[in-house]
């Protein structure tokens, strides 16, 4: 089988872009292209631990009541949640309800603040891990890689949580600290031209 299909102007993408309606415009506009956007990136360090054993289908759809429960996910904000927080969301039938993953968000927002605050930025922590520059698109059967292991290994010693090493790989093709999209598929030449201009945050 093809790792591409075509989209809707005929040219190849990545195969998984045409599995359900959301997935192609996510495709071409967001996966891949580098972020360097704090709120952004804890934003989803956050989706991908409530998609644990759920479909991205199914987080992409929730994704604007997400949003907005908690700020926008700024994290300075939801860090100072508290258990009335936790029972407001539990009862919001706009977002998956499940209290261990609702508790991780904020735990991990205080983890957050700390972080940005020694290391100037979360962006600047968290591109330290980006994959080598240039290596070839794998078949995206893989769901780890040296470097998720890592930022997960990293993450989980300063307390946070849901951040297992294929979380963090979803993480990092979503946010463009690797380049997944095949050698084919369309979109792979503007991810490329994007991560080739894009700066580095240091701090």
């Amino acid at each position: 089988m093809s790792d591409t299909i075509a989209g809707p102007d005929g040219k190849p993408r990545c195969r998984w872009a045409a599995s359900a309606p959301d997935f192609m415009h996510y495709h071409d506009t967001e996966w891949g292209f580098p972020v360097d956007d704090d709120f952004r990136l804890f934003e989803k360090l956050s989706l991908e631990g409530f998609q644990a054993g759920l479909s991205w289908r199914t987080i992409l759809a929730k994704r604007e009541n997400f949003r907005a429960v908690f700020h926008g996910f700024d994290y300075h904000r939801v860090a100072r949640f508290t258990e009335r927080d936790v029972q407001r969301l539990l009862k919001n039938e706009g977002i998956i309800r499940h209290r261990g993953k609702i508790e991780a968000v904020i735990n991990n927002a205080r983890h957050a603040v700390e972080l940005a605050k020694s290391e100037g930025s979360l962006a600047a922590y968290l591109w330290r891990y980006e994959a080598e520059r240039g290596r070839p698109a794998p078949t995206q059967a893989i769901a780890t890689s040296d470097e998720s292991v890592a930022l997960s290994k990293a993450l989980k010693k300063q307390g946070w949580k849901f951040v297992g090493p294929t979380t963090m790989y979803a993480f990092m093709q979503a946010m463009g600290l690797v380049d997944d999209h095949v050698e084919t598929c369309a979109v792979r030449a503007k991810v490329e031209k994007a991560r080739k201009v894009f700066k580095r945050p240091v701090r």
